[in-house]
Order: structure tokens, then sequence, then C-alpha cells
């Protein structure tokens, strides 16, 4: 099997950069050769991972602005086999691209729902007379500009240039700090490394189900560096719970305290030991 990375597509989307990247990196540290290949979701993104198709998988996580992407989280609970191999952080900077003579001219802006959250008060000041209409993708955004000339939509540059369609405006993020993590999983084992993925779910409304487990950490004097919650769709009420704690799950005090969780916890799934890949700015 060739190795492959799949991605959350179309081509031109800020995960794509994320696999970019990482193909780079792999290539200058092993040699291997990646090809990609987009995914029509994240959910399927992963499980072209899991049922073999693709070597690697390349995932948001989360935004610095936005937070956690629920999808992401969602679909690594329900599949059995995926380790996270890699975090990288991508900075992430949106342009406004448009065919319209000027930006009072634009009428419509097409953005995924990220996009459009993120450069909200921007888009408030600059161009309050446009509609704003969310769409699945950057990319899908971007069809909309070759047959109206008065839309504009918000992606990465780099989509710009690869559609040949002029920028009006860069960069109209909110926050100039604004960041997303992604990951990289694959079916082998985590390599290890400074951070610890987990997830677990707690028996429904008990007093002090979340508190007995987080304990667990603070005792043995391991830093918890994020902590989620999503509902488990069983009922109202019933949650699972992703947390990232800042030591390597191959550590004796991390060992004894995930045998400890198990008493406290309904199922327990550790998504794997990995370090964060460092990235230069300028990796295209």
């Amino acid at each position: 099997m060739a190795a492959s990375i799949a991605y959350l597509g179309p081509p031109g989307s800020y995960t794509e950069d994320a696999a970019i990247a990482y193909a780079a990196w792999l290539n200058e540290s092993t040699g291997a050769e990646l090809s990609l290949h987009p995914a029509a979701s994240i959910s399927q993104a992963l499980k072209d991972t899991q049922n073999g198709q693709a070597q690697f998988s390349v995932v948001p996580v989360e935004n610095s602005v936005e937070g956690s992407v629920s999808m992401t989280l969602d679909t690594l609970w329900q599949l059995e086999s995926l380790q996270v191999q890699r975090a990288l952080v991508l900075p992430i900077a949106h342009a406004l691209i448009s065919c319209a003579p000027s930006l009072n001219a634009i009428q419509r802006v097409y953005a995924h729902p990220q996009g459009l959250a993120q450069c909200q008060t921007w888009l408030e000041r600059v161009i309050p007379q446009a509609q704003l209409i969310p769409t699945s993708s950057n990319t899908e955004s971007l069809k909309h500009l070759q047959v109206e000339v008065m839309a504009g939509a918000i992606a990465s540059q780099r989509a710009a240039e690869l559609y040949h369609l002029p920028v009006l405006a860069y960069p109209i993020n909110d926050y100039p700090d604004n960041c997303t993590r992604f990951w990289i999983l694959s079916t082998q084992p985590s390599p290890g490394g400074r951070y610890t993925s987990l997830g677990f779910s707690v028996p429904a409304n008990v007093p002090g189900a979340l508190v007995k487990p987080l304990q667990v950490f603070a005792e043995r004097g391991i830093n918890l560096s994020r902590i989620e919650s999503r509902p488990t769709k069983r009922s109202l009420g019933d949650y699972l719970f992703f947390v990232d704690i800042e030591a390597d799950a191959s550590n004796s005090a991390v060992q004894a305290a995930l045998n400890e969780l198990r008493k406290y916890v309904e199922t327990l799934k550790v998504l794997g030991s990995y370090s964060i890949m460092p990235i230069s700015e300028h990796h295209h």
C-alpha cells in the first residue's frame, strides 16, 4: 500500500495545510513519500485510516478561538484502533476572497461556520451590508465566487492561489493569534511524548463522578492541560470527558493513575502519547 494521508478536504483547506506540513516533516525525517487524499468529512478521514485505506489521518481537534472540534472527538470515541502519533499547531489567518470591484460592493459572504465566527467583528465593521451564508467547507465557499461577482468567501491565501481568485483583504480574523491544533492518527501504536490524550465515560449522575477521576491525576502531581465534555448521546446529562495530561502514558505515575482511574469510569480510551511537531511559518 502506498503511504497516504487522509484529511478533511477539499484541497485548499487548512487541514490540507497541516497534512502537507506533516508529509514534509515525515519526508525529511524518514524519507517516506506520502500522497494526500481529501475526504468529505472528518469522520470519513478517520474511518479511511481505521479500515486501512490510508496510513494516516490529519484532523482538527481544537481552535484557540472557537474551542473543540466535536466531530473529531465523537468519531474517535466510536472507533477502536486509532492512536495519536503527533500534534501540530498551525496559525490560521483568513482572507476575504472576491471578484467584486470593492469591499462595499460585496452583498454576500460564504464561509465555513468556523470562519464566519472567527471573523465576525471584522465582517460587522467593514462589510455590514453583506449577508453571511454558512457552507460546509472553505472550498465550497469559493465555488460561489465563480458565478456570483458580488459575493465574497473566507478561506486561506493558499486557497485563493489554488483557485486563481483575488484576495480583497488579509488577514481578517478578529484574533491575530488564531491557531488550530491538529492530530495525526494511525493504527500504529503511539510513539510516546510529552502529552497523553484520553477519553472516559462516567456513571451517570453520581456525586463526584468527575471529581474522583480528576483527583487521581491531582494526587500524583500530573497536570491536565485540557478537559472537554461531550454528550454521550444516550441520554441528557450523560457525558464523556476528553482529557489531555502533560505526561507520557509509559511513565509509572501515569500507569498507576490509569489503573486507579478504571475504578471510577465506565469506559477508558487512551488515545495515545505524542509530542507537538515544531512548525515553521512558511512550510509551503
